[in-house]
């Protein structure tokens, strides 16, 4: 059974940082590209960042320099350190394996606010 389970979210202070994590399992983690996908209330789904099976990173223009996107094939383990983090970051964040298939976690709520 695919599983994608993304923690760390939470409240956090404008300026402040957070680390989202993502558990996966049950298909062949290395041979997917992983990425987080963030939907703010009342807006699209957007592309945070991705990162190929091949190792190489993507990031949207408005995190680029805040975000850091990490994965660890060895415990099928992907991860989102978020600094800097702004009101416009708040959004429900996913998790999201892109290969044979696409997979997607059940999401983490991300709430920048003072």
């Amino acid at each position: 059974q695919v599983q994608l389970v993304e923690s760390g979210g939470g409240l956090v202070e404008p300026g402040g940082s957070l680390r989202l994590s993502c558990a996966a399992s049950g298909f062949v983690f290395r041979s997917y590209a992983m990425g987080w996908y963030r939907q703010a209330p009342g807006k699209e789904l957007e592309l945070v960042a991705i990162g190929s099976s091949g190792g190489s990173t993507e990031y949207a223009d408005s995190i680029k320099g805040r975000f850091t996107f990490s994965r660890d094939n060895a415990k099928n383990m992907v991860y989102l350190q978020m600094n800097s983090l702004k009101s416009e970051d708040t959004a429900v964040y996913y998790c999201n394996a892109r290969g044979s298939f696409i997979y997607w976690g059940k999401g983490t709520l991300v709430t920048v606010s003072s």
